[in-house]
């Protein structure tokens, strides 16, 4: 359900509620008040408490197949002693987000579930909870490392931002710009470009391409503005080309995600946060849609935080949580 006191409940209600065909295939694992109020907030109809949706308490989830028609199936996946206040940072909100998502890891890790989708969680409130991880990525990476009982180092994972027309690959995900330059070895890159590559093959994509965008203006000109493109960045590429994936550059950013969606390029692989989100989120932020590569299972999520400022109101656009419910849906086939 993402933090309680964001719009992430809002979201999961009026997906389930506008995509009534999603409802057999999906459950939530939240606080049963919380979600109760975000059915009440989104109702269609002032004078409906749920708008036609309503709301079945489930104990597990082989019990999801036994939930009527119309309703959504939810499991109690953490302790809220009342509902969170909307629009607020607050460590309860935090922890509680944090209690959900690692329930349905463990649904995943454990094949009871087939993936995990993701509402918005705010990062402040995890830090105030004492979550040792920043967002959602690095817990997710953290609770599948000690599930396959490896450190977390022997699992990379990377951030995938995707809306219709471009997809993207970081380098470096959750850290200061400082940091992310200094995150920029040949080792990093060509993890990434071999991330990235292998999730592709798995979407069915024999040979993708992958344009490797540089980190300095017009990918250094030549050594004039930066050397990273001719000492990190064009080793890394040209060591994945000798294993014969179909990487190149390094490419100037600021034409490559242009020439990405005109169709020369399947991916980019961005060299920190910032460069590769904001054409995503630019593009198509209502649409977008985040996945975590190097999982031992499919992770999906909206492409937008918790909106504190609409928490409440029920505005809250469901498009991008019904984006990354269907990438999921489509990276796992039912058997």
């Amino acid at each position: 359900m993402g933090d309680p006191a964001g719009i992430g409940p809002e979201i999961v209600a009026k997906a389930l509620r506008e995509r009534p065909d999603l409802r057999h295939q999906l459950v939530v694992a939240g606080d049963v008040a919380t979600l109760h109020r975000a059915l009440r907030i989104t109702a269609p109809q002032a004078g409906s408490a749920a708008g036609g949706l309503m709301l079945a308490e489930i104990e597990q989830l082989s019990a999801a197949g036994d939930v009527p028609p119309g309703c959504m199936a939810v499991v109690q996946a953490c302790a809220l002693p009342e509902p969170a206040t909307l629009g607020r940072i607050d460590a309860r909100a935090g922890r509680a987000a944090a209690d959900c998502i690692r329930w349905a890891a463990q649904a995943a890790l454990s094949g009871k579930a087939r993936a995990v989708v993701t509402a918005p969680i705010h990062k402040e409130a995890l830090a105030a909870a004492g979550v040792d991880h920043p967002g959602h990525t690095e817990l997710l990476q953290s609770l599948a490392a000690a599930h396959m009982g490896v450190p977390v180092s022997a699992l990379p994972v990377r951030m995938m931002l995707s809306c219709p027309g471009l997809s993207t690959v970081l380098v470096s995900i959750h850290m200061s710009l400082q940091q992310a330059l200094h995150a920029v070895t040949q080792e990093q890159v060509l993890q990434t470009i071999r991330i990235t590559h292998a999730h592709f093959r798995r979407a069915g994509l024999a040979a993708p391409r992958i344009a490797v965008a540089g980190l300095n203006p017009h990918a250094g000109e030549g050594g004039l503005f930066g050397r990273e493109e001719i000492e990190v960045i064009g080793p890394a590429i040209e060591q994945a080309r000798q294993d014969g994936l179909l990487a190149s550059g390094p490419h100037a950013p600021d034409t490559v995600f242009m020439r990405t969606r005109q169709g020369a390029f399947d991916v980019v692989v961005a060299m920190y946060h910032d460069q590769g989100l904001i054409p995503v989120k630019l593009l198509g932020l209502e649409h977008g849609v985040n996945t975590t590569l190097g999982l031992p299972f499919v992770r999906t999520s909206p492409d937008h935080g918790t909106a504190f400022d609409l928490a409440g109101s029920g505005q809250a656009s469901a498009a991008s949580m019904l984006a990354a419910i269907d990438a999921a849906l489509a990276a796992t086939p039912a058997s």
